[in-house]
């Protein structure tokens, strides 16, 4: 038995009694120690409950380590950042300063107010990241799904960093995890009112905000996704990238669907995928 195998084996029977007694991302959260890494949680970046973000760290760092700033997914209508500690710790234990942060959500808000609160973090970090051990000169952004088109328009569309006084060239580069690019005509009924369907802004789509200079890219996406199509997304955003000679790595798993994408960044799921190593290599990189 291969050992990808033998560690399923062994593992499967606790994650299934974990997934039994509370939500899937509390079991991961619960399965996946801290290790060599600290956190501290519910740091605000600007004003109200939605707008805190937490922030984990390597414990015995040799020197300012790259800073990523990682946003959930949930359709803009749902997503905590406790829940995704596991992404915080998995990052930080291998030497990333890693921020998770909340954004608003609808219906309090709608487009394009949850991008005005991701550059708002991103910002946050760009200032504040020092004093946890990262270094602000490699500052990266990272999202699953509709957080990874939160990551998308901070990293292509100038408007967001420029009101919070920066530029897409502060950013290192960028990931994103199964991430919507390009969506119109809106079909999915919970995401029309959350971008003003049928009066959606052209504009409103990451493949509209490709030009040469924008920083690298990562980006990651399931050959089985039933929920955000990754060709006309994903693929369609690497040949744009590549047309305007942006470096882009484009990676697809075959063993992972949209949700578990993010979920094999967990210690007990990391077998489904190497999500981990790539978005750790792509961050670590000599040169970096």
């Amino acid at each position: 038995m291969s050992r990808p195998y033998r560690l399923l084996a062994l593992g499967l029977p606790l994650l299934l009694l974990a997934l039994a007694a509370c939500s899937p991302l509390t079991a991961l959260n619960a399965l996946s120690p801290a290790g060599a890494t600290d956190s501290v949680e519910g740091l605000a970046y600007g004003e109200g409950a939605r707008r805190k973000l937490d922030v984990y760290r390597p414990r015995d760092q040799r020197g300012p380590a790259p800073v990523v700033v990682f946003f959930y997914g949930g359709n803009w209508v749902g997503g905590e950042r406790g829940d995704y500690a596991f992404v915080g710790r998995a990052l930080a234990a291998r030497g990333i300063v890693t921020i998770v942060a909340d954004y608003r959500l609808h219906p309090e808000v709608s487009y394009p107010d949850f991008l005005r609160d991701a550059a708002q973090a991103v910002a946050w970090a760009h200032r504040e990241a020092a004093r946890y051990g990262g270094d602000p000169r490699r500052l990266y952004v990272m999202g699953h799904s509709a957080g990874a088109y939160n990551a998308a328009m901070v990293a292509l569309d100038e408007r967001w960093l420029q009101e919070q006084g920066m530029a897409t060239a502060d950013l290192r580069g960028w990931i994103g995890l199964a991430g919507p690019y390009d969506f119109l005509p809106i079909e999915n009924p919970t995401t029309k009112p959350v971008f003003h369907f049928p009066d959606t802004p052209p504009d409103s789509q990451p493949v509209r905000h490709v030009a040469a200079g924008t920083p690298p890219a990562l980006l990651i996406a399931a050959h089985k996704d039933k929920l955000v199509e990754p060709e006309r997304n994903t693929g369609q955003l690497a040949k744009l990238l590549r047309a305007r000679q942006v470096p882009v790595r484009e990676l697809y798993y075959g063993s992972v669907t949209h949700t578990t994408l993010v979920a094999s960044i967990a210690a007990p799921l990391r077998w489904l995928a190497p999500t981990l190593d790539d978005v750790a290599a792509f961050v670590l990189k000599p040169g970096a």
